[in-house]
């Protein structure tokens, strides 16, 4: 365990050792502010002399190309050293704290500034995002019955959330002095409220009240208290002694309280096990019993069901029976009234159908019958030769084509001899 409070203090470097002095502190002790070491001089004034010199040399002096180049490089020269001292690199996690003539006149976030005046400079760069860890064990602090402890350890984290306020009121050496004074004052007002048998409680106690008060006290210095606790507390040795005595008995006294407590869980188990088994055996007994009187519940509802299916199947067999049966003759009904319906219907196209038929048959029939032919001579003149002749050739293509001219004429008039 730590016997000596945490340091903090402030330190002057250059800005290249202001990373390391923030987060791994100088010989042990903690640098949460670093006072930057002004790089910037008038060294660039002693250039941009030189470039006026040359200058006035290319006016005045036949080497006007030699100096005019002269006093441009100088120049350049000058420049650069200029904006490279005025350049300024914030860490990330810190912020720096400007003034103008030794006034604090603002803070400058983490990245790259320019500072071109000679007079505007940085005053210190101060963490603000690390969570600083500070140890502080308290020796001799009483309890109620006025028993000194021997030692109690208090551990807080706290973080910078103003560095104005912090640099400008109280400053990181002062700050370490506030603190320490502050924890004591803390533990001690703590320790008064615990009995000295109950010291150790204090180990990990609730210390919210604690931080609360410490936070009012330090707020106005732009301080946060971000945790806090007690890690360790060491009564004196006499009293130690005390406690291991008491506590061997209460050890003692533990083991045969556990001893009894585990024959006394033993028998409980015991009897809680046989319990159970009867239970189970009591519950299989009813399982069965539910189990037979289910079976017997399902055989006479099966048998009701049976029976309830056969009557209706009967039922439904005979009112099927009576609808076919009544379905039928009302199907032959509507058959025969159709039947009627359609012998009365065709008897007259049958009759019309008749006659039309008997036409045709009188068509073909009188087309088919022989046709007289009558040959026509004239009045008072014989039978030529050359007609009979021409009647005997004209009677075969006449009865071969089966018709002749409506009147019985050949070629639609006598023939003469």
């Amino acid at each position: 365990m730590s016997r000596e409070f945490s340091k903090i203090k402030e330190s002057l470097a250059s800005w290249g050792d202001i990373r390391q002095l923030l987060r791994g502190g100088e010989q042990g002790q903690l640098v949460p502010v670093v006072i930057p070491k002004d790089r910037r001089g008038f060294a660039w004034m002693s250039l941009v002399f030189l470039a006026l010199y040359f200058a006035g040399m290319a006016v005045l002096t036949d080497l006007t190309l030699i100096a005019a180049l002269l006093a441009l490089f100088f120049l350049v020269v000058a420049m650069v050293t200029m904006w490279r001292k005025a350049i300024i690199e914030i860490e990330e996690g810190t912020t720096g704290v400007r003034s103008r003539w030794g006034a604090i006149t603002g803070t400058l976030p983490p990245g790259r500034h320019y500072l071109w005046l000679p007079w505007d400079r940085v005053d210190a760069v101060v963490d603000t995002s690390t969570e600083i860890p500070y140890s502080a064990p308290i020796v001799a602090c009483p309890t109620a019955e006025n028993v000194p402890l021997k030692s109690i350890e208090f551990f807080l984290k706290f973080r910078i959330v103003d560095p104005v306020a912090f640099v400008r009121t109280i400053g990181a050496g002062n700050f370490d002095l506030v603190l320490s004074s502050a924890v004591q004052d803390a533990i001690r007002q703590r320790s008064r409220r615990v009995n000295t048998e109950r010291a150790y409680d204090l180990r990990g106690s609730d210390v919210g009240d604690m931080q609360d008060a410490l936070n009012r006290q330090l707020g106005r210095y732009g301080v946060r208290i971000t945790g806090a606790n007690i890690p360790d507390v060491q009564l004196p040795d006499q009293y130690q002694q005390h406690l291991a005595t008491r506590e061997k008995v209460a050890k003692e006294l533990s083991a045969y309280e556990r001893e009894w407590e585990l024959t006394r869980k033993r028998r409980i188990d015991t009897l809680l096990m046989e319990i159970e088994r009867s239970k189970k055996t009591r519950d299989a007994r009813v399982v069965e019993v539910k189990a037979a009187h289910n079976k017997a519940r399902k055989d006479v509802a099966r048998m009701l069901e049976e029976q309830e299916t056969e009557a209706q199947r009967v039922t439904w067999e005979i009112e099927a029976r009576g609808r076919a049966e009544l379905t039928a003759a009302e199907n032959e009904a509507k058959a025969l009234r159709r039947l009627a319906e359609s012998y009365r219907d065709n008897r007259a196209v049958l009759q019309y159908e008749l006659a039309r038929r008997r036409l045709d048959v009188g068509a073909r029939l009188a087309e088919n019958a022989p046709q007289p032919l009558v040959v026509r001579t004239q009045q008072g003149q014989s039978d030529s030769a050359l007609s009979t002749l021409l009647l005997a050739q004209l009677l075969p293509r006449i009865s071969g084509t089966g018709t002749a001219p409506g009147n019985g004429q050949v070629n639609g008039h006598t023939p003469s001899a």
